[in-house]
């Protein structure tokens, strides 16, 4: 019969095995190549992710009209603000805002609101509008804000009844309305011209070279001369 042994408990205070070395924790140091190389890899994935925005942000600060702006205009900060648009392409079709505006004026229409387009603004010799002043009834002038756009049509005296016109015909498309202001009765016939009583109207159109004359005469003519509002979806040229 064999006698059970009961095993003695282990003794934690014996030595241990020769051949085994307890290793010590230690606080990690700066010098501690782990440490710098999990820095640099945080450093590089920052600038990584600030240069893929910077190339995803392709804004530009460019001019918007803040009023309508016509040719021969000197423009001045107080006529335009700044924008943010995104820059599709290598080209740069609208004006930057960065671009110093003295000497500048307006050589096309820009409508209010609208970005202004690098080609709107040049030197006072490449505009080629004329601005002539016209009379107008005077609730049709009311309805007729700065850089508005109209078609012209003229009516011009029947040769048997003074008080009387011929059928109206379409002179000018498309025209921009360069101002408006009131004019008293007597002004270059303007008061006779379409019965506008004690005081009167005038709307100052831009016109091409090659209109000039023909509006001229029909002022000087006392010619009924109406304004019809164009719609703002059709821009068209002056004289087309």
């Amino acid at each position: 019969m064999t006698t059970p042994t009961l095993s003695r408990p282990h003794d934690r205070t014996a030595p241990a095995a020769p051949g085994v070395t307890a290793r010590r924790l230690r606080r990690p140091s700066w010098r501690d190549p782990r440490l710098l190389v999990g820095l640099l890899l945080v450093l590089l994935s920052v600038v990584g992710v600030a240069g893929l925005l910077r190339a995803v942000d392709t804004t530009e600060p460019v001019f918007v009209a803040r009023r309508a702006l016509t040719p021969g205009q000197a423009v001045t900060g107080d006529d335009l603000a700044v924008a943010h648009v995104r820059i599709v392409g290598a080209g740069r079709p609208y004006l930057s805002a960065s671009r110093p505006l003295a000497g500048l004026v307006v050589v096309r229409p820009v409508p209010a609101g609208e970005l202004v387009p690098a080609s709107a603004l040049g030197g006072a010799d490449r505009v080629d509008l004329r601005p002539i002043t016209v009379p107008v009834e005077p609730a049709a002038a009311g309805a007729l804000p700065r850089g508005s756009v109209v078609d012209v049509w003229v009516a011009s005296r029947s040769a048997d009844r003074a008080d009387s016109y011929e059928r109206p015909r379409l002179v000018a498309s498309g025209v921009q309305v360069g101002d408006r202001s009131q004019a008293r009765a007597g002004w270059g016939g303007a008061a006779s011209a379409g019965s506008l009583g004690s005081t009167g109207s005038t709307v100052q159109l831009l016109l091409t070279p090659a209109l000039v004359p023909e509006l001229i005469q029909a002022v000087d003519n006392s010619a009924r001369i109406t304004l019809v509002p164009a719609p703002a979806a059709l821009p068209r040229r002056s004289g087309t």
